[in-house]
């Protein structure tokens, strides 16, 4: 029999084990419920310690207060029912490969009580897709003073404090301090710059409902600040150049090259010493994988703790066990690296894992994964899209601005969607949050 294949035929269900409700994830269980959970060849459970799911690329949207979060999420319990998967919450914490278990930790509610206790869950083939967190890379102050963008919760965190410190500054007598109504960001990569032009919106429209003692050009600063020598320094030049005047005609202050040494309480230090005053920070830069994957149960792992994948998405060390989207370092031959940590190579592989899966019911050989890059979009909110694509629209790179791009960029969300709900949900879907949209404000109060 190939190496990592299952038997064609088993006496009772394949279990089907689903580590991470992300965006890979999520599509991976959606997909395979409906084609093996439904009719009872396999047994599917997915895992998470969160109750509803939001596609990530949204939650600089969702901290804008651009986008309303109950309109956009999906709840587990739910979706497990109607697509013919488990559900089971709580955060993975180890792995025991010779007893093929998942480890699952306790699952407290917010008054810090114990919902679920501490359990463990059977597989025949195991899935990591637990996704990636910003990396600090040891930078003092992060933990005390920056928030991040890596959940719902923590979207709606700094969406609430940005929504408070206007409303404090309107309603103080006293002079303001140097960093009030100022946020910094850290990290210009795509997060970090559509973040700063969703910010200056979203920030002038909440002014605008009666904060009239706040002058939003003047008062009102957005840093956006990146290690690098340009903002976006992963994608290609001109489309870091055409983005970086973009955001300087809104007035969004950029600051290249520009290493963060600290974050303090109310701001940030440089590495030259310099400090930008801010009230807000919010740390965007770098990704690594979660911690506790590092090395886990002698599964081999990169330096961003990262599961080290073959070109079937099958551990180096361990034929049944596959990671995909963020988590996994996936070999790119043709770039001669990793596959970088994208929206359309989670949903690329999640489609590439149902087809690994039906192999390995069938006792074939699994086919190697290949990542098609069709390009890198930038949403700049109402003002602009840009991005390059390739592919199948242009022989090499085609750089693109404006509606086209935008369009673009929506319907990687709606395929995302799709994936998840199928064609007339989305569509329905779609259409309710066209008419919600007309009757509320078009910025969260809230």
């Amino acid at each position: 029999m190939n190496a990592g294949t299952a038997p064609a035929e088993a006496t009772a269900p394949h279990r089907i084990v689903v580590g991470g409700g992300g965006a890979a994830g999520l599509e991976l269980a959606t997909a395979l419920g409906r084609k093996f959970g439904k009719r009872g060849r396999a047994h599917v459970t997915l895992i998470d310690m969160s109750r509803t799911h939001l596609w990530k690329p949204k939650l600089h949207e969702v901290a804008a207060g651009s986008m309303d979060l109950d309109l956009h999420r999906v709840n587990y319990i739910a979706q497990a029912h109607w697509m013919h998967f488990q559900f089971r919450i709580g955060e993975m914490n180890g792995l025991d490969r010779e007893q093929r278990l998942v480890h699952v930790a306790p699952f407290f509610d917010e008054e810090g009580r114990e919902v679920t206790p501490q359990r463990s869950f059977p597989y025949d083939t195991l899935v990591m897709a637990v996704g990636s967190l910003t990396n600090d890379f040891g930078t003092p102050g992060v933990a005390e003073y920056a928030l991040r963008l890596e959940t719902a919760d923590d979207a709606v965190r700094f969406h609430r404090r940005m929504v408070n410190a206007c409303i404090r500054a309107h309603a103080q007598s006293s002079p303001r301090r140097p960093e009030q109504l100022q946020v910094a960001i850290v990290g210009a990569g795509a997060t970090g710059v559509e973040l700063s032009a969703e910010l200056h919106r979203t920030t002038r429209e909440v002014v605008a409902f009666g904060l009239d003692n706040i002058d939003a050009k003047k008062d009102i600063r957005v840093h956006l600040i990146e290690a690098a020598n340009r903002i976006l320094p992963v994608l290609p030049e001109r489309l870091s150049t055409a983005t970086a005047g973009l955001l300087d005609a809104l007035g969004v202050q950029i600051h290249t090259g520009a290493k963060v040494a600290e974050v303090l309480e109310n701001g940030v230090r440089l590495a030259d010493g310099s400090i930008i005053q801010a009230e807000l920070v919010v740390w965007a830069a770098g990704v690594k994988a979660p911690g506790f994957l590092k090395d886990i149960a002698g599964l081999e792992t990169n330096r961003i703790n990262q599961l080290v994948v073959e070109q079937t998405l099958q551990t180096t060390r361990d034929a049944d066990i596959f990671a995909i989207g963020d988590c996994a370092a996936c070999p790119w031959p043709e770039k001669g690296g990793t596959v970088p940590p994208r929206a359309q190579a989670a949903h690329q592989q999640a489609f590439h894992m149902v087809r690994q899966i039906k192999a390995r019911f069938a006792g074939k050989p699994l086919k190697p994964y290949r990542y098609r890059d069709f390009g890198s979009l930038v949403s700049l909110g109402e003002y602009s899209t840009i991005g390059n694509m390739m592919g199948g629209l242009a022989k090499g790179s085609l750089f693109v601005e404006g509606t086209f791009a935008r369009m673009m960029y929506v319907s990687l969300y709606k395929m995302h969607e799709v994936a998840v709900h199928g064609y007339i949900k989305t569509a329905l879907d779609t259409l309710a949050r066209l008419l919600t949209r007309r009757t509320e404000p078009h910025v969260k109060l809230h």
